[in-house]
């Protein structure tokens, strides 16, 4: 019977064998699927990130752009541009320490991958962020700057035939002594028309002595216009006209050789030379 308990126990060992080499086989099955399922998804995920990072760098570009729109948008408001280094809003690698997390993922190609684009996503929201910060500032002043020019006089009021410019000293055509010539004289047929110089309110229109009608738009900021011999006025006190509205027509009332028009420009009380305050059209448009 020793031989049957040998035979027995060998059939014991060579079937545990058997059971034992048959779940190695389906462990190793097992994991080689479940490999191949893993190496599937790492690939999935490196073609994911490759496409964000991709988009991340069709956004960066972008910023860029902006940013150079930013440039010459505060260049037209009157202001600084951003320092580039400024404009790069801190761009380059996480502040501070890094968590436990961060170090994990750190450690293979995929997680630092991901952490870079973390990393270059938060300093594309900080350059936005500041972008939009730099474009409200340069809204704002643009906004005032032109207003101002609007308010600016930068044509001639009327078409004519200057008879008399700007000065400090002049021999009077009718009084027969020297005086200032606080203006130009535009001569003109009566009924020609006149027109705003720049937008502004009216302030005054009254008949004015010597320069007879006469209508006086302030511009704000001390800047003021006087249209004076008037044959007619367009425009009543408190009215805000636009350059090149039509305000009056030349006459000749006041003291007058002939219809003209009599055009200042006075800053902060003090007279200025027309002629300063006349562009070009086209620099004007």
């Amino acid at each position: 019977m020793g031989w049957l308990r040998t035979v027995f126990g060998i059939a014991v060992v060579l079937g545990l064998m058997a059971v034992g080499i048959g779940y190695a086989a389906v462990s190793k099955a097992v994991a080689l699927s479940q490999l191949d399922r893993l190496e599937r998804r790492n690939e999935l995920l490196a073609e994911e990130l490759q496409r964000a990072e991709q988009i991340l760098s069709i956004v960066g570009d972008s910023i860029t752009q902006i940013q150079e729109r930013d440039h010459a948008m505060r260049l037209l408001a009157g202001l600084v541009p951003n320092d580039p280094e400024v404009q790069q809003a801190g761009i380059g690698g996480p502040i501070g320490a890094w968590t436990e997390r961060e170090l994990r993922l750190a450690e293979g190609a995929a997680g630092q991958r991901a952490l870079n684009m973390r990393n270059d996503l938060d300093a594309l929201v900080r350059r936005a962020n500041m972008l939009a910060a730099s474009f409200d500032i340069a809204h704002d002043s643009l906004s005032d700057r032109v207003e101002l020019l609007k308010r600016t006089p930068s044509i001639e009021p009327a078409d004519g035939y200057m008879m008399s410019e700007f000065s400090d000293r002049r021999m009077h055509p009718i009084h027969n002594v020297v005086l200032p010539h606080e203006g130009l004289d535009i001569a003109a047929d009566v009924g020609t028309p006149v027109l705003a110089s720049a937008k502004g309110r009216v302030e005054r229109v009254f008949p004015n002595g010597g320069y007879g009608l006469m209508v006086v738009i302030n511009h704000g900021r001390g800047l003021k216009t006087r249209y004076g011999h008037l044959h007619v006025s367009h425009v009543r006190v408190g009215q805000t006209v636009e350059r090149g509205d039509l305000i009056a027509e030349i006459g000749e009332t006041g003291i007058v050789t002939g219809p003209h028009l009599h055009y200042e420009v006075i800053l902060n009380g003090v007279p200025q030379d027309p002629r300063n305050y006349i562009l070009p059209l086209v620099i004007v448009d």
